[in-house]
Parts: C-alpha cells; structure tokens; sequence
C-alpha cells in the first residue's frame, strides 16, 4: 500500500478511471466500450503481425528456392571471357566470406524439339564445382547431373522447361544460338544461328517457375565451344553470409585484379524484391488503418468519461488540481487502455504467427478448406517467419495511435469549469 500512495495522484486517479465503477451502469457502460477500445487494438495488432509474418514467410521460401540455384555473387570480366579464371578463383578466395567458387559461362538461346522451341538460359557448369555454390545437383528428378562430362555434349533441363519441349532423358533437343556475322556470309545480311543436338542427360526441380521454366545446364567447356570462347564468362561465389553480397561485391571489385564487374543475387533479382516489399508496404499501411479506427474509438470512450466525471474534475480543481493534471489523468487513462490492447496483440498476434503451421492445417480440416494449391505455389503448407524488429514496430505505432487519441479528449476534460461543473449537482 506504501508503494501504490507514492504514485503520483494523477495516475492512482487514471488507472482507476479504467476499472468499471460501482456506483452507475453509466461507468459499467464506458468500461464495457474500453474493452471494446482494448480488442479491437489487440485483434489489428495481432492481424497486422500475422499478415507480416506469412508474407516474410512466403518471401523466405522463394528466396530460399532462388538462392538454391543463383549464385550470391557473380563476377564477369568485361572483355566478355575469363581464361584466367583459376587466378581470379584464388584472388576470390582471399576474401573471407567467400565460401566456394565456381566457374561458368551463360548464354541465351533456343531449344526446339520437334515444332516446339523455348527460350532458355543456357549455363555451362563444371558440375562438381557447381555443387559447392548451387543445390541443383541435389534437385535432380530425373538422370544425374554429374553426366555433363566434357564432350559429351548433354544437358539438363528444368522440369517445366522439358515438358513444354515434352522431352524426356535420353531424348535429344536442339540448341540455336545466334552467330556473330563473318567474313564470307551472304550479302543479304542473313545469318544462320549456330544449332546443335544435345542429349538430355537429366531433369531438376528447384521449385520457382521462372528457373524450371528457362533454365538449362551443359558442361563448361562444351558451351566455350559452342560459343567460341577461350574461358568462362566468370565467376559464381558462394558467401558465407548472402546478407553482406553487396559489401562484398564491393570488396572484391578493389581486391581483384583485372577489368570487372559484379551483380549480387539482390541485384539479379531486384524486380522480384520490389514487388513482394511494395505488397508488404501496402499490406502494413491498410491493417495499420484498422489499428488506427480501433485506436481512435479512444476518443468517444474518453469523452464519455469526460462527460462522466465532470463533476470528479470540477472537486479536483476546486482541491487545486492545474489543468495540466487533469489533462494528464485522462491521457493516462487512455495510454493504459492502448498499452493493454498492443501488449495483448502483440503477445496473441506473435503466438498465432508462430503456430500458423498448426492452426491452418486445423482450419482447413474443420471447414474443408486449402488455402494453398501445391500445384501452384509448389508448397503444401502457409509459411511464417516472425520478425521481431516488425513485432516491435507494429506494437508501438499502436501505442502511439492511442496516445495521440486521448489529446483531445484530455485537453476538453482540462478546459471544465468547476463552479459550471457543479451547479447541478
């Protein structure tokens, strides 16, 4: 009891403004609409949580898909071929987070197969270095990708790419490649591409549409033939930290010798993560609105309070309560009610969010529903990654709403006049 009396009397008056009173059904009725006040914060708080929380989730599971196939860092020379790429590998491995290297060469081209032909990225590999830096090795479904053995001339296909060509293994497709014009060639400036037979050796999946779509791998120094080069196109770097390839783009660029350029897997993708964060932004700006409308109905229920305790301000006053105070008992009052309904959204909007993979699953059963079509989204199951630094934002731009929902209400409360207040009482 000692400690409660050293409170400052404006609190011990706010914190019990916000308890139902006993005297009338008129304070039941304002403590039954700042219940309302409380959950209807909690229910957008914790909306606004989960709703972030599946969108990071379904933004990891694509990135985590990309970067088992794209390299964090890939490094070219500008003369358009690398033969000393061995000398630039060990340059590379200087850098401490660089964890693995792989040479390679890229083009784009044409597969055709029968009447059908598709627009590819063709990767030369050396597959066992391409393992190091990629999880393709890992995603076959068909054949094997160690078969992309020099001379062989095979390739592998991404599984939507050879059923739009409807290949299988063992099958030949052919591959067209443009051809630079030559000395010799018809005056009419029509050129014939280069085109070749390649044997499919293999299929994989990595499980995003764009990579088993378009993408095909052949062994390195069969695409430096097909191409006419004298070396790769560059490096592919595998870090040990994918978060800091921009940092270390840069520190290779000044550490490595020779004409160079990098692009890290943020810039290979930069249309993709400028979308999914313009959705996030909007998602956060129109569930932060039902935070706010649920955060303002602080405004009636203070004002009805005011309305209530008129006659409670004016014996305030008339003890020598400054305006000040009472404007500070009814904001008070207000934070309370706002602290309430953020701290019980965000403790149940972080509880849903960590246990969507359990609660989706027991919805679906109930209603028999499927909220997620694994044909489509090549995953069976929502996915949720709780950001706590989300978390944190989101409990005190709540908190903030309902602190600058009680001014008005707290700025009324302190313009009562006593002796108006008190002359029908």
């Amino acid at each position: 009891m000692g400690i409660i009396k050293q409170f400052p009397f404006e609190w011990q008056v706010g914190v019990r403004y916000t308890r139902a009173g006993k005297r009338s059904g008129r304070n039941s009725f304002i403590s039954f609409i700042s219940l309302i006040s409380v959950a209807g914060i909690g229910l957008g708080v914790a909306a606004l949580i989960v709703v972030l929380s599946v969108m990071n989730g379904f933004q990891k599971e694509v990135t985590d898909r990309l970067m088992s196939v794209l390299a964090h860092v890939e490094v070219f020379d500008t003369s358009g071929s690398m033969p000393n790429w061995q000398a630039q590998e060990r340059a590379a491995y200087a850098n401490p987070q660089v964890k693995a290297v792989s040479p390679f060469v890229e083009t784009q081209g044409m597969l055709l197969n029968d009447e059908t032909m598709r627009p590819s990225v063709v990767r030369g590999v050396l597959p066992q270095q391409e393992a190091t830096v990629s999880s393709v090795a890992s995603q076959m479904k068909q054949g094997s990708f160690s078969a992309l053995t020099p001379g062989s001339y095979h390739i592998v296909l991404g599984i939507d790419l050879a059923k739009a060509l409807d290949v299988k293994v063992g099958q030949n497709v052919t591959l067209m490649l443009e051809r630079e014009p030559k000395a010799g060639d018809p005056a009419n400036g029509i050129v014939m591409p280069r085109m070749r037979a390649l044997k499919v050796a293999g299929i994989f999946e990595a499980g995003h549409n764009e990579l088993d779509g378009s993408l095909a791998f052949v062994n390195m120094q069969d695409a430096e033939q097909l191409l006419q080069l004298d070396g790769p196109s560059g490096l592919r770097l595998r870090l040990h930290d994918m978060n800091k390839a921009p940092q270390v783009s840069r520190e290779l660029k000044a550490s490595m010798p020779g004409q160079l350029w990098m692009r890290d897997w943020s810039r290979a993708s930069a249309s993709w993560y400028a979308l999914v964060q313009s959705q996030k932004n909007m998602m956060f700006i129109i569930l932060s609105m039902i935070i706010a409308v649920a955060a303002f109905n602080l405004v009636s229920t203070l004002v009805m309070s005011v309305t209530d305790k008129q006659a409670d301000i004016a014996i305030l006053r008339t003890l020598g309560a400054s305006p000040f105070s009472i404007m500070k008992i009814f904001m008070i009052q207000g934070a309370l009610v706002g602290l309430l309904g953020s701290a019980l959204g965000v403790i149940g909007g972080t509880l849903l969010a960590l246990n969507v993979g359990v609660i989706v699953p027991f919805i679906e059963g109930i209603f028999g529903l499927h909220f997620i079509s694994k044909e489509i989204y090549q995953i069976s199951a929502v996915p949720s990654d709780v950001h706590w630094l989300d978390v944190a934002q989101i409990g005190l731009i709540s908190f903030g709403l309902a602190l600058v929902a009680t001014i008005y209400p707290s700025w009324r409360a302190a313009r009562v006049k006593p002796a108006e207040a008190l002359r029908y009482e």
